[in-house]
């Protein structure tokens, strides 16, 4: 059993990823997200946080693949 806290909201909490089955896995984050995810903290973030990013990227949309040029 693995536990750790979470870098973003920072409460203790199992860790599932090295088992067979985590509920995290089940989660759809988007690539973006999960490179903006690996960018901004330090391991594995809790369920509750996951599920929080996933439904406020659901709203918003799919994130621009790159930055937008600036006009000339």
């Amino acid at each position: 059993m693995s536990e750790t806290n979470c870098p973003r909201c920072h409460p203790a909490f199992h860790c599932g990823a090295q088992e067979a089955h985590c509920p995290c896995f089940d989660l759809h984050l988007t690539p973006a997200l999960r490179a903006d995810l690996a960018a901004r903290y330090a391991g594995c973030l809790c369920l509750p946080c996951l599920q929080e990013l996933a439904a406020q990227q659901a709203t918003r949309g799919p994130m621009p693949s790159s930055t937008p040029k600036a006009p000339r």
